[in-house]
Formats: C-alpha cells, structure tokens, sequence
C-alpha cells in the first residue's frame, strides 16, 4: 500500500513535469509556482487533486486535458494504481515577463 503524501508527491512532480514538457520554452520565464497535490487511495485506485499556475496566453482547457491525461498516465505507471479521477485547480494565469500582482 502506498502512503496518500507519496502518491501526491508523485502526482505533483509528475504535473510540474509535463506542465514544463507541454509548455515548453516559450513560457520558461514565467513564474509558475510549484504545482501542489493531494491523493486519497483506497483498494487499488486513486483520486487526485492538483493545484497549478498556467502561463498566459496559452489553450487553457487543451492544455489541462493534455495535463490531466499525462498526470494519469504517469501516476499509475509509477505507482500501479488505477487513477480514477485527475482534478485541475487553476491558481493563476501567469503572463511571461510581467510582474506577479499583489494584493
């Protein structure tokens, strides 16, 4: 049995990968945060949530579906489970080259 932070850990790593790999380096200045991940594992299947930053302009709902695809792929090669659920959390849009906004 796999530990749900470590199925997370793997989740996160895989979405700031593929996220990097998609986008390419286009949008290598922009500064994305760390994509962030939760999982709840339960008799051989996993659920899990993510929360990322998008650089902007780009396809956004092209670019999630590719997104969660690849995260499923590569969480259930890694780990052997069956990802039942992939959900996306946009935190931000983040234009290239522009200062981050404060509030």
């Amino acid at each position: 049995m796999i530990p749900d932070r470590v199925v997370a850990r793997i989740a996160a790593r895989a979405a700031g990968t593929a996220l990097h790999r998609i986008t390419g380096p286009r949008y290598a200045g922009a500064d994305l945060a760390a994509p962030r991940a939760h999982a709840a594992t339960h008799e051989g299947t996993a659920r899990l949530a993510l929360t990322l930053d998008l650089p902007y302009p780009m396809d956004i709902s092209g670019t999630l579906r590719q997104l969660q695809r690849e995260i499923r792929d590569q969480v259930a090669r890694m780990t052997g489970l069956d990802i039942s659920e992939v959900m996306l959390t946009v935190r931000r849009l983040v234009v290239p080259g522009q200062p981050a906004r404060v509030r």
